[in-house]
Formats: C-alpha cells, sequence, structure tokens
C-alpha cells in the first residue's frame, strides 16, 4: 500500500518530470543502451493495443496506463545519475 501511495504522489509531480525528461535524454552520463531500452518500452507499449483494463470503461481504463506511466517514471528516475536527481530534486 505504501508503494502505491508513493506512485500516485509521483504523478502529482509529472509536471517536474518533462524537463527531467528531456536531460534524461540529453545526459552523457546514461549509456545509450539504457536510453534507447527506455523509449523501445514506451513506443512499445503506445503501439501496441493491450490494456489490462480497457479504455472504454472511462475512468478504470486509464488506471493502468497511469500506472504504467509512473513506474516508468520510477525506473528513469532510478537509472539516472545522482546529479540529475538532485537537479530536479528527486531524491
Amino acid at each position: 500500500m505504501k508503494k502505491m501511495m508513493k506512485r500516485l504522489g509521483f504523478l502529482f509531480k509529472f509536471h517536474k518530470s518533462i524537463p527531467f525528461i528531456a536531460d534524461f535524454f540529453r545526459s552523457t552520463q546514461i549509456r545509450g543502451r539504457t536510453k534507447f531500452l527506455y523509449v523501445a518500452v514506451i513506443a512499445a507499449y503506445i503501439l501496441i493495443p493491450f490494456d489490462v483494463i480497457p479504455d472504454f470503461f472511462y475512468l478504470f481504463g486509464f488506471v493502468d496506463d497511469i500506472t504504467v506511466a509512473a513506474f516508468l517514471l520510477q525506473q528513469m528516475v532510478k537509472a539516472a545519475p545522482d546529479s540529475l536527481k538532485e537537479k530536479h530534486n528527486f531524491e
């Protein structure tokens, strides 16, 4: 439950995540393979029309999309160097 609450709190900071994502992909401290992996996962999730909960269940259908987005963002923060985390206040 604590992990889920942390993910929800992370979503409310999404506005801070956009500059972080841009800096993440521009950073020379992160290997190209890692960047490619994140791009591939994001592209696959967008292109493959599979959802755990279909989107036609209005509110509930977007919950799995939001959860996947939050999870990917958290993994990107974990993979980022400390200097990038400090710059964007992700500690």
